[in-house]
């Protein structure tokens, strides 16, 4: 009989998408990326029988059989409550058992804040949480938690990064929820790798969703994210979890936004916002108030924009600032949407109303340090330049919304009823929207809505000539 090689396998692996490669490949055949191979050393078949979740497939809760779709429950899933709303919002009204959850964000935006007080919130009003940190130490996490008055008695803080002792830890105290601070520090011993590499953090996190099916144990992971802003490790870690949430905002601002972009349980693109203060993240009830609440009125390149965050309505200031070039390609600047859309509008604004941006300098601002990704954002915008342009203030108590196609035109927007009730509610008395509405909404007493059909005819109704 001969001997089996123990001889260590080496390969390439795609970060993005786990394609395998004997050699080193400069783009990814299966999903385009390029320069995303990275080396992998597997120490024999070690690997393929170290994990028996994934070296045989998962059947989550031991063997499967086939059964009749019409005789599967289609009851709802039952939501563990928290305490924290905006938490739950985005969630989609709880913590799902058995749920894996991945949240990501930029070092220091407070990632580990927001769930060490979900911790504290979970332990107290459902059941045993275990807080699994592979960066800081359990007296380095106790004293920020002072800090923040974390002092529930069913919270437990364990500093391990080797997998099969945390679900040893997991095992003796049969805990609710697991919270794992970081993925990318965990490793298995089934993998010869380093831990935070492709095959570590795909291993892992397998190993986690096998773990939290089987037993109805929630997980969270924290994610590192790289310079793009996407989680760190390979894409397969999102296409895992069943719902992943990034905490998104400017250091330098106090606002901090967590972002929904996939929930199998739930509405994506939901947010929730939270301040940052010195006892932690601390949730924003009414944001649109909140965002609002330094605007100056009566001042030329402001309009309210009135968004739609998932299912939630926001009322934002776009500021924006034209001033005369002295470069021969005028400079664009844009915080808070996106450049290509700003440079769309600026060339319906200089082709279809006449304006020589071309000569300006532009500068577009959303205040707050929020993203606006919608295209309703489109008219706030387009009438905060017309606005900076003519040295003309916008209205005080006018919000507006709308999409501007490329022949100035204005275009339905979707959810009128929940951004006139928003806009209402904050004391707004008039709303410039597009003529073209998709289903018609009862407008809320005491708001005037000013339905126009084209960028022109707006700016006529917001920026009447003196």
């Amino acid at each position: 009989m001969t001997k089996k090689s123990t001889k260590p396998k080496t390969y390439f692996e795609c970060a993005e998408c786990g394609k395998r490669s004997p050699k080193y490949l400069g783009r990814c055949p299966q999903c385009g990326s390029f320069n995303s191979f990275v080396e992998v050393t597997e120490q024999g078949e070690l690997a393929a029988h170290a994990n028996p979740a994934t070296a045989a497939g998962m059947s989550f809760g031991g063997a499967s059989t086939p059964r009749r779709y019409a005789d599967i429950p289609t009851e709802a899933e039952p939501r563990w409550r928290v305490r924290n709303q905006e938490f739950a919002r985005v969630l989609g009204g709880g913590v799902v058992p058995g749920s894996l959850i991945l949240v990501g964000g930029d070092p220091g935006i407070g990632k580990s804040t927001l769930l060490l007080q979900v911790a504290d919130e979970f332990a107290k009003d459902v059941g045993r949480v275990l807080y699994v940190s592979g960066e800081e130490s359990a007296r380095q996490i106790k004293m920020r938690g002072d800090r923040m008055g974390i002092d529930a008695d069913d919270l437990f803080l364990v500093t391990e990064t080797g997998m099969e002792r945390i679900l040893q830890h997991a095992e003796e105290l049969s805990p609710s929820l697991i919270i794992i601070d970081s993925i990318q520090t965990t490793y298995t011993s089934g993998k010869d790798a380093t831990p935070g590499s492709v095959s570590q953090v795909r291993e892992c996190a397998l190993i986690l969703q096998n773990f939290a099916k089987s037993t109805g144990v929630s997980v969270i992971l924290i994610g590192h994210v790289t310079k793009e802003g996407v989680i760190a490790g390979p894409r397969v870690l999102e296409h895992v979890v069943d719902t992943v949430l990034y905490l998104e905002g400017d250091q330098f601002q106090i606002y901090r936004l967590l972002r929904s972009v996939k929930n199998r349980f739930g509405a994506t693109s939901e947010v929730g916002v939270f301040e940052m203060q010195g006892r932690g993240l601390v949730e924003v009830s009414n944001p649109s108030e909140a965002f609002l609440a330094e605007r100056v009125v009566n001042a030329s390149g402001s309009a309210i924009a009135v968004t739609l965050e998932g299912t939630r309505p926001l009322l934002v200031e776009v500021q924006a600032l034209t001033t005369q070039t002295s470069y021969s390609n005028p400079r664009r600047t844009a915080n808070g949407i996106d450049t290509n859309r700003l440079l769309l509008l600026i060339a319906v604004l200089t082709k279809r109303m006449n304006f020589r941006l071309h000569e300006q300098d532009v500068f577009v601002n959303v205040v707050g340090g929020l993203t606006i990704d919608e295209p309703a954002a489109d008219l706030a915008i387009g009438i905060a330049l017309a606005s900076s342009i003519l040295d003309r203030p916008v209205p005080a108590d006018v919000a507006i919304v709308g999409e501007i196609g490329l022949s100035g035109e204005l275009r339905a927007v979707g959810q009128l009823g929940v951004r006139l009730n928003e806009a209402a509610k904050l004391g707004f008395r008039r709303v410039v929207m597009p003529r073209r509405i998709r289903r018609e909404e009862e407008t809320p007493s005491g708001l005037e809505v000013l339905r126009v059909s084209s960028l022109a005819q707006a700016l006529h109704v917001v920026l009447p000539r003196e």
